[in-house]
């Protein structure tokens, strides 16, 4: 088996067709469940950590988005929970899993769900931007699977709403962007009130740094699985740089979303985002924004609408680059490029994902030429920045999707009900991130 100084290295995130989950140790229930839910065969990731994540071992994964994570740590996770037949308490969770987005944390819940209810075991997710009153009665009712954002989670400890004494089963997924947003001590105080011993389980796309901290301080000699990122990769994701000052970059944005719908359009600012929202509407695309000053109400309906197809771009600042899981968006549109190169590879990641092919443009300004060739260098992309020319981009390689319907509320944050993202029905499922 892999020790905690010899990782086992997967090729990128493909699926494994010679290898099923039973051979893998899934249980017979869980592999039934996931067959309803049209999971047939394993991803890398799901391959190289089952084993050891089924036989009760610590799990330092190294993967990136879209690669299979959620359910590498969730299968064990479930299947533990029916082994040892032993139910949550009202108010104490037995499993836990630490994401650092609201759309993460949704989406991550229901990926869980149809496993959960398959051996009879209850899932819920805490997160701000939403009423204390739904959470603290789904706590107060026994949760077997808490999937939590660190930040209404310690609220709702100091609060009295639950403990962590009995939750020996932890994940910590994307801890990367856990220490990018500053959530890093709140997950170390969180884990220290959690029971000991526990199965820790500790998902990143990179594991240097901070991550390795939480590494060396919570993990018993963990094994260790790395799949290599395929987000750059050549043959798979058509990268551009094209140079462009930003007041033509909207009529560029416009028609390359226009020939390659779905797309995610990545801004510096909120107030960009919405900016630019406006703009793309008055240039007849059919665009919603998301970003940290929305509502969660807004932002779940914004991510239903853009998976049902009413929508043909999502305009995003970071919080979304990895908080955000759709299938099949074609293309990737930095509008403002990004900082660096890890935001270029979160960012770059929603297209691309599950063996498909994608497109990544990146608007490069004057002022950011340096910036850029620096990041160009050490990701190993194309160092050229070229004049713009949508009409060279490769068809569009993501699955069709119905014409865009004119919703005025899509964007504008309307304040009707809605239903959570992961309940549309839709060609492309959000929150499917296996």
């Amino acid at each position: 088996m892999p020790s905690a100084t010899s990782p086992s290295v997967s090729p990128p995130s493909v699926t494994s067709p010679s290898v099923t989950f039973a051979d893998l140790g899934v249980p017979a229930t869980l592999t039934a469940a996931l067959s309803a839910a049209g999971v047939a065969h394993p991803f890398a990731i799901q391959t190289a950590a089952l084993p050891d994540a089924l036989a009760g071992h610590d799990i330092c994964g190294r993967a990136p988005t879209g690669s299979g994570k959620t359910l590498a740590f969730g299968v064990p996770i479930v299947a533990a929970l029916a082994r040892a037949e032993r139910w949550s308490e009202p108010r104490r969770p037995r499993a836990l899993v630490l994401v650092p987005t609201r759309e993460l944390a949704s989406q991550v819940e229901e990926a869980l769900s149809p496993l959960a209810r398959a051996v009879g075991a209850r899932t819920a997710s805490v997160f701000g931007g939403v009423s204390y009153v739904k959470q603290r009665a789904a706590l107060r009712q026994g949760v077997d699977i808490l999937v939590a954002c660190p930040g209404r989670l310690e609220d709702l400890l100091s609060q009295g709403d639950l403990t962590l004494r009995d939750t020996d089963l932890v994940v910590v997924d994307e801890a990367d962007r856990m220490a990018d947003m500053g959530f890093l001590p709140a997950v170390k105080r969180i884990l220290d009130a959690t029971a000991t011993p526990r199965q820790t389980m500790l998902f990143s796309a990179t594991l240097d740094g901070e991550v390795d901290v939480l590494v060396r301080r919570y993990q018993r000699s963990p094994r260790r699985h790395e799949v290599e990122p395929d987000a750059t990769s050549t043959g798979e994701v058509h990268h551009v740089f094209w140079k462009a000052e930003t007041p033509e970059r909207v009529a560029l944005t416009a028609a390359v979303v226009a020939a390659h719908a779905p797309a995610m359009v990545f801004c510096r600012t909120r107030h960009g985002a919405d900016r630019l929202t406006r703009r793309l509407g008055a240039a007849g695309i059919v665009a919603a924004p998301i970003h940290g000053s929305r509502s969660q109400p807004q932002r779940e309906r914004a991510l239903a609408a853009f998976a049902a197809g009413s929508v043909q771009a999502l305009v995003a600042t970071d919080v979304a680059a990895r908080g955000i899981h759709v299938d099949d968006v074609a293309c990737v549109i930095h509008f403002d490029a990004p900082p660096d190169a890890k935001d270029y590879i979160h960012r770059s990641g929603r297209t691309g994902r599950a063996g498909r092919d994608g497109i990544v443009v990146t608007m490069v300004g004057g002022d950011q030429a340096k910036a850029v060739r620096s990041m160009q260098r050490s990701l190993g992309v194309p160092q050229q920045v070229i004049t713009p020319d949508p009409a060279s981009l490769p068809a569009s390689p993501a699955t069709p999707r119905p014409e865009p319907v004119r919703h005025p509320r899509a964007g504008s944050g309307d304040r009707s009900g809605g239903r959570r993202a992961g309940s549309a029905r839709s060609p492309q499922r959000v929150g499917t991130r296996r």
